[in-house]
């Protein structure tokens, strides 16, 4: 699995707008093939901050969701409504849930 974080902090005059963004941009990438989950959820801790947390059953699932133009049209936009440059790490991860807690 390929597990994606991202992270965007939100201006004050465009924060309706932006988790208006982030909440579509989550809903149709869970519509794409490959994609197991995809969140958009405001810091607790860091409002302004705009947290993504996504799971994509592969690279080339990745890949794909990368070269849909309104993913690209998404970053771009939230590129231009924040004050800072988004931030995003991808991992490759194993899920160990049953190692650790038990059976599940």
């Amino acid at each position: 699995m390929i597990l994606i974080t991202g992270q965007v902090i939100m201006t004050p005059e465009h924060r309706e707008r932006m988790i208006a963004l982030g909440a579509e941009h989550s809903a149709r990438s869970r519509g794409e093939a490959g994609c197991l989950a995809h969140h958009c959820h405001v810091d607790v801790e860091h409002p302004d901050r705009l947290v993504f947390v996504e799971e994509w059953e592969s690279v080339d699932a990745v890949r794909a969701h990368f070269a849909v133009p309104a993913s690209g049209a998404f970053v771009a936009e939230m590129r231009r409504l924040s004050s800072e440059p988004p931030v995003i790490r991808i991992y490759a991860a194993e899920d160990i849930t049953a190692t650790l807690m038990g059976s599940a």
